[in-house]
């Protein structure tokens, strides 16, 4: 293994810190099981040192993410920091809907129906945002969505 040979020696507060962690039960599996990882490949006080594919076969993941969690830990030097979630700093996808899209729904929404209609359907609206160029595109359920965060119905 290419990580083979990364040595993680947890200190005594660190070992006490996971393995409360482990025993509580009501932190995220994904962290149980990264706390799990750290405790078993720790070769503090004369432990044993265990090969990653035994400790992967041992708690039923994979040696790659032994090695990602012994990474982790290195690189970030304290233990919660290395099993918990790295937070996101942007959403992946950029909301499409944004306040003036909102806006512009609530006044076409508010405003009379189109000629031949006795009120506006999610579709209609929809439709007249796009061919009012508001936005490229948006499904009506994104429509009836923004409605019912702003408390309007279309009745």
């Amino acid at each position: 293994m290419k990580y083979q040979s990364l040595r993680i020696t947890l200190t005594t507060e660190e070992r006490n810190e996971l393995e409360k962690i482990v025993s509580n039960g009501t932190a995220q599996a994904k962290e149980i099981r990264r706390a799990n990882i750290l405790l078993s490949v720790d070769e503090s006080e004369g432990r044993k040192r265990m090969k990653d594919v035994v400790v992967a076969r041992m708690l039923g993941t994979t040696p790659q993410t032994i090695c990602q969690v012994k990474k982790d830990y290195l690189q970030k030097q304290r233990v919660e920091d290395s099993i918990k979630r790295k937070k996101r700093v942007t959403p992946p996808v950029p909301a499409k809907i944004d306040g003036s899209v909102e806006a512009h729904i609530i006044a076409i929404a508010c405003s009379n129906p189109p000629s031949g209609y006795g009120r506006w359907t999610l579709r209609l609206i929809a439709d007249r945002m796009v061919e009012l160029d508001y936005i490229d595109a948006i499904s009506h359920t994104a429509v009836g969505k923004t409605l019912k965060k702003t408390g309007l119905s279309l009745s």
